[in-house]
């Protein structure tokens, strides 16, 4: 667990086209999972994470549809509508409202359980601290057939050395734990015309911005119909598991 001066980021600006048909046509944040929409679990699961604010950059047919529907979002949610390019914008756009410091990101359709976010906050900022010359964290899981993942090839003390489209056993998992000393590369990204967060963390590697890998259990990326399913009982086995753990007492704490 991670301290309350953590800040959150959730990128949920995407129209989720590959999904759409199948979940009559609502943009991606507000497929339910579950029995919750995407966007609104992931703002909690970072407000019960200890993200304080959190802000999510969201598109304006989203915006119009929480609206309309009348949706009511997790205390500490702030949203922002900007009907950005690129996942690389968004991020750019989540910026300017970060202050200084650390900040936990995600990509709204990047499903894991409460108990293994947990643990990778807790190891992702211990190494932040005990090598202040790591600028993020970058949650991996092991490559299992997903289109178009991003790659990661890691050195024997677990730090990326490349990010591509190249086949690796890991995949970047859609978690993040970033210091906002990223964002001097702004500039530089725009200038290059990159087009999405994925060219932009290569830029960061070539600019010698050092990043470490930590390894998740499970995360169910959700693209198409086919994800709904496992992401729906990973969600749901989740929930049972901490409603059962409040009532007996106990709590899951995520790997050691």
């Amino acid at each position: 667990m991670t301290s309350g001066t953590l800040q959150g980021a959730l990128l949920a600006a995407g129209r989720g086209d590959r999904l759409r048909g199948s979940v009559g046509g609502i943009p991606k944040p507000l497929v339910t999972v579950a029995g919750e929409p995407l966007l609104i679990r992931q703002a909690r699961l970072m407000s019960e994470l200890g993200a304080a604010p959190i802000y999510a950059v969201v598109n304006s047919e989203t915006a119009k549809l929480i609206a309309e529907n009348r949706l009511t979002l997790p205390a500490g949610l702030e949203l922002l509508v900007r009907d950005t390019p690129t996942s690389m914008e968004s991020l750019f756009a989540l910026g300017e409202r970060l202050e200084p410091g650390r900040f936990f990101m995600a990509t709204v359709d990047a499903v894991a359980s409460f108990g293994d976010l947990c643990g990778f906050l807790s190891r992702a900022a211990a190494r932040m601290e005990t090598e202040p010359g790591i600028g993020g964290v970058l949650g991996v899981v092991r490559w299992r057939g997903d289109a178009r993942p991003l790659f990661a090839r890691t050195t024997p003390e677990g730090l990326i050395k490349e990010l591509g489209e190249a086949a690796a056993d890991l995949v970047t998992a859609g978690f993040y734990l970033l210091s906002t000393r990223i964002f001097v590369h702004v500039d530089e990204a725009r200038r290059r015309r990159l087009d999405s967060l994925r060219r932009f963390l290569g830029l960061l590697l070539e600019a010698g911005v050092r990043m470490a890998a930590d390894e998740l259990r499970e995360v169910i990326d959700v693209d198409e119909a086919k994800d709904l399913e496992a992401a729906s009982l990973l969600a749901g086995n989740d929930r049972f598991r901490r409603e059962a753990g409040a009532r007996t007492g106990s709590s899951e704490t995520g790997r050691q």
